[in-house]
């Protein structure tokens, strides 16, 4: 075994596929795929399921990817400190529902080391994808949220996928609505307020169950309703069909200019937000980083 492989078994988990991963690598697919073979062999461990659709980590080769992630890091980590002129990439990625403050914390986080060399990802997406991008390590941190509606069927599916939910904050529910929109003004807003308006929801792909449903109160009725799958189209129509979104209520500014605002949605739920993570695998000093931002972040809106 050594270091490359373990590199070309990452690299390979990470773009999902044996073709993608040589074009990144700038090898030949065979040469990549023997390397690969050749580890599985030496370990007696099968790391990949292949198929003509790409290839998947088993659940043996999870476990693997794990360890072999903490050696690599560890070292790049002895490199960077004992081999001169040769400064450590930083590598970080985390999965997030739509929120925000993951974006602001994000670019906090690019802007503290962005002199270094580095190769980070945020990626927003479905609540199932979220947890499979932990658990495949495509991603180190997930963020996503639990109610007392989805609780238990959120954190079942955590403990499935061998993640920790760990909270960050707890958020009363809001609705995010158009500046110029009728609800704008109010001090708080009812269910029964939002009925002649559009509702807009995220995409949760085949998971389409309401338990995994990025916002509160998605089991009511809506007589018109809007599904997207990305922030910036989500935006551009609640300003231009006056529609509304349940949210945690924090904004940015920086991020989403002043054309939207949030109006507290009289509930008896709460959102609380936490992340995920690998169970048993300490986090990176880049990740407590983002972690830190994040809080900052939230508790100076906060307050």
């Amino acid at each position: 075994m050594t270091l490359t492989q373990l590199r070309y078994a990452i690299e390979v988990a990470d773009a999902g596929s044996i073709t993608q991963a040589a074009k990144r690598l700038f090898i030949a697919q065979p040469s990549l795929s023997k390397a690969v073979s050749e580890l599985e062999a030496e370990m007696g461990i099968a790391i990949f399921d292949r198929s003509s659709r790409g290839v998947t980590l088993t659940e043996e080769g999870t476990r693997f990817l794990s360890y072999a992630r903490q050696v690599v890091e560890q070292a790049d980590l002895l490199e960077s400190r004992y081999v001169k002129d040769t400064p450590v990439r930083r590598v970080f990625a985390v999965s997030s529902q739509h929120y925000a403050f993951v974006v602001n914390a994000f670019v906090e986080l690019v802007r503290e080391i962005g002199r270094e060399r580095y190769e980070f990802s945020l990626r927003e997406g479905t609540t199932q994808g979220i947890i499979d991008d932990v658990r495949l390590q495509r991603s180190e941190l997930g963020v996503i949220y639990r109610s007392r509606f989805n609780r238990e069927v959120i954190t079942e599916a955590v403990r499935r996928a061998e993640l920790r939910f760990e909270p960050l904050f707890t958020a009363s529910p809001h609705v995010f609505v158009s500046r110029t929109s009728p609800l704008a003004d109010r001090a708080s807003v009812t269910l029964a307020d939002l009925a002649p308006f559009p509702r807009l929801t995220y995409d949760q792909g085949i998971q389409n169950s309401f338990y995994f449903s990025e916002e509160l109160h998605a089991v009511e009725p809506a007589d018109k309703q809007i599904v997207v799958t990305d922030r910036a189209t989500l935006f551009n129509l609640l300003i231009g069909l006056d529609g509304y979104t349940v949210s945690s209520g924090i904004l940015s500014e920086d991020l989403n200019g002043t054309d939207i605002v949030a109006v507290p949605l009289e509930s008896d739920e709460q959102m609380e937000v936490g992340y995920l993570q690998l169970a048993g695998r300490p986090l990176s000093r880049v990740a407590e980083r983002y972690l830190e931002h994040l809080r900052a972040y939230v508790a100076g809106v906060a307050g």
